[in-house]
């Protein structure tokens, strides 16, 4: 064998083995590197954005949870404002249920008073009386009493 001979069927072997692969072989491997990069960056580029979806999503978050703090803390003050106000008005019932009372509490002891004078009155005119017929009878004989009488009779 002659060592040029085996070194040309070697290299038309490679020139053919290289056309076949760049002919037949690498279109479709190509493809597929073609196609996985393409799909590799498509990846990489939702991942992007869902990266930058998930952040604005946080931010959203946040300022949804400052809001609803604010307005929680507004609902806390509006609450502690209406029940200050609320006992503000039960205090101002109860001075004025208690000035009414006290009111009423005067007016019976008025009327208490009143009965009480009356009933003092009638017991010292009935005392006075019983006083004066004891002192009359004692004093004044049967024929003043007529007398006396008479008199009154006649004034009245």
């Amino acid at each position: 064998m002659n060592l040029n001979f085996t070194l040309v069927a070697q290299a038309v072997s490679f020139a053919i083995f290289i056309w076949f692969t760049a002919r037949f072989v690498w279109p479709p491997l190509l493809r597929a590197i073609e196609t996985r990069q393409k799909n590799i960056a498509d990846g990489l580029a939702a991942a992007e954005k869902g990266r930058r979806e998930l952040e604005l999503s946080a931010q959203r978050a946040e300022e949804a949870l400052r809001d609803a703090r604010d307005r929680a803390q507004d609902i806390i003050g509006h609450a502690e404002k209406r029940a200050a106000q609320i006992v503000e008005e039960a205090k101002q019932a109860a001075k004025a249920e208690g000035d009414r009372l006290v009111t009423a509490a005067k007016g019976e002891i008025d009327q208490e008073l009143s009965r009480a004078r009356e009933q003092l009155r009638e017991q010292v005119a009935v005392i006075a009386v019983a006083g004066a017929e004891r002192i009359l009878r004692r004093e004044v004989d049967a024929k003043a009493h007529a007398d006396l009488l008479t008199e009154l009779k006649r004034e009245f």
